[in-house]
């Protein structure tokens, strides 16, 4: 991944890391926006819940008071008082009639009864299931003088239950003659009413976990099943594929006992309406500006990029060999600055370059040379030699005689071959390669160096196959063969064995080159093919290993040494098989 993404221009780069950098910060930031709009909303719809409950027990207390006080103000009228004395039922309802008429609320129902528990009159209607007060009222007499008040359960039905005692004197005291019970029944009309008054809310009464009444459609609520939630906890719960936050109230009977709980819903379908209208807004908002972020970026990353681009254009100028192009400087910045010293170095680099090729034409004729001297000197000393027995030694046999001036012969036409390769690379003309059998190559450079290996009394071993062929440039190839020998010869002054051999590894001849020298060191052999390095010769210059590798290089193989675990030194030439593709061989 990382090595594709070195390949990817630099404008792309930036435009993928401000696209990761805008994405990212714009989603956080929408994240952060969208969380704190929920809680923001969660805390209204909590606040707003809470205000709802507050508010109902508001308008409780307000209507139990008000209960409470139409009660009191009826048991202590005298009339109503006489009525009750009476226990007549009919005169009971004749006597509160008309007070009953203006002052009752709505819904309620009075009730009296005797401190036995039987029913004597019923004021602004009937009482469903009336006939279980009575199991109330040995609680509620335990509060008298003070009113009672608390709910009745009966099944999923709920009623409010307000009792208050009328007295009468006697001679022993107060005496109780009637117990006056206010009630009316929690219905869905009444959870109407509470909704009216705090709207957006809606109420549930629960009796026994069972749905009393309820401002919600009743569709939405479980049939004959619980309403989920905890008591106590504000919640959220799921009815009807909408949710709901809740939070319940308790209820208590008469004698302080929790027997039902109130639930203050409050429907969330507009609050999530609202958050999925919000992250609509903040998707077309993110995308927008994402998109304007990048089109800036890539108009900015554009006009910041384009000087690295002229940068990049004249680098790649420089590297073709155009050392005379400059950058055009119309800026102030780092950019700019850049530019200046882009051209000052283009600058140096050319007068440097000059001077390179000033230098370099001067180490090219001192390297011209050095190579003549080098390639000149074993013929030279041979016709030297030569010459100088033949005028010492006037009575010298005819075949010595003979053999010395062929050795004469054999020198002065290699320097005449030596001048003639040397002037046709001035004209840069290659030699032209040929196919050449390699043992003739060996031979040809044995002949050269064998008066010198019998003086010394070197023994000299060719192994190679006589129908070993191969491309080469025969003269070039001579003399590497000749440097390499005549090194070995020289390195065993005291005789020795030089052995010559050569066999196939796949598609290149590799030739062995083996004597019994005095070896190299390890760290010459670091050094040995370089121009100029040289050890145990007199007069050596140290050009004849480093113009033979370049030889053997230019052919399209090698040359080096390996160590030898027994004295002398071990050259090895890898030569291939077929020629370059951009010569043709010539067959010889």
């Amino acid at each position: 991944m990382f090595g594709r993404m070195r390949r990817v221009s630099l404008l792309w780069r930036v435009l993928l890391a401000t696209s990761i950098a805008a994405t990212l910060l714009f989603a956080g930031t929408a994240w952060l926006a969208i969380q704190s709009a929920i809680h923001v909303t969660e805390q209204s719809v909590d606040a707003e819940i809470h205000s709802s409950l507050g508010e109902y027990e508001f308008l409780w207390r307000t209507r139990a008071e008000s209960l409470a006080k139409i009660s009191v103000l009826m048991s202590t009228m005298s009339d109503v008082r006489a009525a009750f004395q009476t226990g007549d039922g009919a005169t009971i309802r004749d006597t509160a009639a008309d007070l009953w008429a203006r002052v009752s609320q709505e819904d309620a129902v009075f009730l009296v009864f005797d401190p036995r528990g039987r029913e004597l009159a019923s004021l602004g209607g009937r009482l469903r299931d009336s006939g279980r007060i009575p199991e109330i009222l040995p609680a509620a007499m335990k509060r008298f003088p003070k009113q009672a008040a608390g709910f009745l359960g009966v099944g999923n039905r709920l009623y409010y239950m307000l009792l208050t005692p009328v007295y009468v004197q006697t001679p022993q005291g107060p005496a109780l003659l009637n117990i006056l019970v206010a009630a009316f029944e929690v219905n869905d009309r009444l959870a109407a009413s509470l909704e009216r008054a705090t709207p957006g809310s809606d109420f549930v009464f629960l009796s026994g976990g069972r749905v009393a009444a309820s401002t919600l459609d009743r569709s939405v609520l479980p049939e004959g099943a619980a309403l989920p939630g905890s008591f106590g906890q504000l919640e959220h719960i799921r009815l009807g594929g909408n949710e709901y936050a809740t939070l319940s109230s308790p209820l208590f009977d008469i004698e302080g006992r929790r027997i039902a709980e109130l639930r203050v819903m409050r429907s969330l379908a507009s609050s999530d309406e609202r958050i999925r209208q919000l992250r609509r807004n903040v998707a077309v908002l993110w995308t927008a500006a994402v998109i304007l972020a990048l089109v800036l970026t890539t108009l900015l990353a554009r006009r910041m990029i384009e000087p690295v681009r002229r940068l990049d254009r004249a680098a790649s100028e420089i590297a073709r060999g155009h050392y005379d192009y400059r950058l055009r400087v119309d800026r102030e910045d780092e950019l700019g600055r850049l530019a200046k010293t882009f051209n000052s170095m283009c600058d140096s680099i050319q007068a440097a370059r000059d001077e390179l090729i000033s230098q370099e034409r001067l180490n090219t004729i001192g390297r011209l040379s050095s190579s003549i001297i080098h390639d000149l000197r074993n013929p030279l000393a041979a016709i030297y030699g030569g010459a100088e027995m033949l005028a010492d030694h006037e009575d010298m046999p005819r075949a010595q005689s003979r053999r010395l001036a062929l050795n004469i012969y054999r020198a002065s036409r290699r320097i005449q071959e030596l001048l003639q390769d040397l002037a046709g690379r001035a004209r840069g003309r290659d030699e032209a390669m040929e196919i050449c059998r390699l043992r003739d190559i060996v031979e040809a450079a044995h002949e050269a160096i064998l008066a010198a290996a019998e003086a010394q009394g070197v023994e000299v071993e060719i192994e190679v196959p006589a129908e070993m062929e191969l491309p080469l440039e025969r003269s070039r190839m001579e003399r590497v063969f000749l440097n390499v020998m005549s090194n070995s010869v020289e390195a065993m002054p005291e005789g020795g064995r030089l052995r010559i051999g050569a066999a196939r590894r796949g598609a290149n001849i590799v030739v062995e080159i083996d004597d019994t020298g005095t070896g190299i060191s390890e760290d010459l052999r670091k050094h040995l093919f370089r121009p100029f390095v040289t050890a145990g010769k007199r007069s050596g210059l140290g050009l004849g290993l480093a113009l033979s590798r370049q030889t053997v290089v230019d052919h399209g193989g090698d040359i080096w040494t390996e160590p030898k675990s027994g004295p002398g030194a071990r050259f090895l030439i890898q030569l291939p098989c077929e020629p370059a593709a951009s010569r043709s061989p010539v067959k010889a």
